[in-house]
């Protein structure tokens, strides 16, 4: 099992950028893949963006070109970098691991709004 904590969620005007955290418990690098979902209010959860071990990356259409998804396995962390920010970003966005089974973060806000 695998404890996941996000961090670096926060209020944002559109067109600008945030960087998420995620912190594992454990080693990372036993994980088949990583990634980050996102719901917004009222909305299904959305596929943002995975990590595979081997470093291949996969991005929903919605974001293609704005986020970039990134692992450190020396640190049991990944990250999503968010750029050109919309108010349609806005969503609790949720870390989470796959080896087997799929474990979830509690996740973290973010709110784009001028």
């Amino acid at each position: 099992q695998v404890q996941l904590v996000e961090s670096g969620g926060g209020l944002v005007q559109p067109g600008g950028s945030l960087r998420l955290s995620c912190t594992a418990s454990r080693s990372i690098f036993s994980m088949n893949a990583m990634g980050w979902t996102r719901q917004a209010p009222g909305k299904e959860r959305e596929l943002v963006a995975g990590i595979r071990n081997g470093g291949t990356t996969t991005y929903a259409d919605s974001v293609k070109g704005r986020f970039t998804i990134s692992r450190d396995n020396a640190k049991n962390m990944v990250y999503l970098q968010m750029n050109s920010l919309k108010p349609e970003d806005t969503a609790v966005y949720y870390c989470h691991a796959d080896r087997g089974t799929r474990y979830w973060g509690q996740g973290t806000q973010v709110t784009v709004s001028s």
